[in-house]
């Protein structure tokens, strides 16, 4: 069984223009750091989020400090850990920020999001406060953009990709299926987390908790929540069997990591 969302069908009144900033950050940092070469090992260890460099830094021993520790809480946010982990991000952000940044307005939008990110590091660092191992990645953040949107618009459709062998077929599903979903899935994926590296889901569900938490705070006050739907869910469109989209589902795929790897969010 193959699920993949594409896109949603909620109207904006704004061109999202801080989504669009931040994804252009993303990938330009991303590129930055492949231009590094073997250097980039060390430039995720000096801009990453590593929890002994913030909690007992003291026992940061050879951890570089080309910035303050505080401030690998944003930096973090901006690095990832391959093409497949950068893709995955990238498209959340593309199919659910715009929606929250039209509600929440720019300016206090590029607040929310760092506001999540933050959140989403600390929830990570708990876990562990004497890890020396890095964390990078959107996803907390991202994740803080999922909760907000899942309180705005939770029956919003959401178009997914769904297949199973050569049938494929768009159906709308709503986003509280969606949304519930995958945070459901980061719960559920806990008890695999070791200590070596891997996925942060710690991050995910503390940027999520985060969105939910402050976006009644950050919305316009004419915004409600818990909005309509603009289009009936569960709708379904038939697709040929060899469309290109069926490629993006190496997205899904995970990359194996060695052991000193660091957390992904």
């Amino acid at each position: 069984m193959f699920f993949f969302p594409i896109r949603d069908d909620n109207p904006t009144r704004a061109r999202p223009i801080i989504s669009y900033i931040v994804l252009a950050l993303c990938m330009s940092v991303f590129f930055w750091q492949i231009s590094l070469g073997d250097a980039q090992r060390d430039a995720i260890l000096a801009l990453g989020m590593v929890p002994v460099r913030l909690f007992a830094p003291e026992a940061a021993y050879g951890l570089p400090n080309v910035i303050p520790a505080w401030m690998t809480l944003i930096s973090s946010m901006f690095l990832h850990g391959g093409f497949m982990h950068l893709a995955g991000n990238m498209l959340y952000l593309w199919i659910f920020s715009d929606n929250v940044e039209d509600s929440i307005g720019r300016r206090n939008f590029v607040i929310f999001y760092l506001l999540c990110g933050i959140a989403a590091a600390l929830s990570q660092a708990f876990v562990d406060v004497r890890s020396n191992i890095p964390m990078i990645g959107a996803s907390g953040a991202i994740a803080g953009v999922l909760g907000a949107y899942l309180l705005l618009h939770p029956r919003a459709n959401i178009r997914c990709l769904v297949g199973f062998f050569i049938f494929f077929r768009m159906i709308n599903v709503p986003a509280f299926l969606v949304l519930g979903g995958w945070i459901g899935l980061q719960f559920m994926s806990l008890g695999q987390v070791g200590g070596g590296g891997g996925v942060a889901y710690w991050a995910h569900i503390g940027g999520f908790v985060a969105g939910m938490a402050l976006i009644p705070f950050f919305k316009k006050p004419h915004v409600k929540l818990f909005s309509k739907p603009v289009s009936r869910a569960f709708q379904v469109q038939g697709l040929a069997p060899h469309i290109p989209q069926v490629g993006k589902s190496a997205r899904k795929a995970k990359p194996k990591t060695p052991q000193e790897h660091p957390w992904q969010n």
